[in-house]
């Protein structure tokens, strides 16, 4: 299976969480998926084959390139 999905991106899952929402954002990958609640804030984590199985859509895509820029951001001291 062709992976669509990454680390940052906001996924739909088949069942709703208790809190009444299905997006999650993705911010761990590996043999298993942490993922976050959009809206609790709660993390789960579930094997890759769950996730893959469990998922619905990709509802939006880490943009990590700025069109303006080179997608890192420079912090500046005193």
């Amino acid at each position: 299976m062709e992976k669509k999905y990454q680390l940052g991106d906001v996924v739909e899952m088949k069942r709703t969480h208790p809190c009444g929402t299905n997006a999650w954002t993705i911010i761990r990958m590996g043999m298993d998926i942490r993922i976050k609640c959009v809206h609790c804030g709660r993390s789960v984590l579930l094997p890759r084959a769950k996730f893959e199985r469990n998922l619905k859509r990709v509802i939006r895509t880490e943009q990590l390139d700025s069109p303006g820029g080179s997608g890192l951001s420079a912090k500046t001291g005193d």
